[in-house]
């Protein structure tokens, strides 16, 4: 069985959406964000491709962001901080 970029990235882009629905019903997912943020980076920083996996990774954190800001502010507050921290953490490697 293949790997894809998709079939990799899904569990961890997953584990922030729910972590953002949370934060919808007021729950404070700060620091779930942050770990879940750093250990989606160490273990995709895992991979051989590991640039491209977190690319598409913040990718599709910032591109969910953006659609869901008019209507979800909270699920969409919750997915760009998860993107800036993938960020800062990809340039600290």
């Amino acid at each position: 069985m293949k790997a894809t970029v998709a079939g990799l990235i899904t569990p961890h882009v997953l584990r922030v959406a729910d972590l953002a629905k949370q934060a919808e019903a007021g729950a404070n997912v700060d620091w779930h964000v942050k770990d879940a943020v750093a250990a989606t980076i160490r273990e995709l920083g895992l991979q051989y491709n590991a640039r491209d996996l977190l690319a598409a990774y913040v990718q599709w954190l910032e591109t969910t962001a953006r659609e869901a800001a008019p209507a979800r502010e909270a699920y969409a507050r919750v997915l760009q901080a998860a993107a800036t921290a993938a960020r800062g953490l990809m340039e600290r490697d």
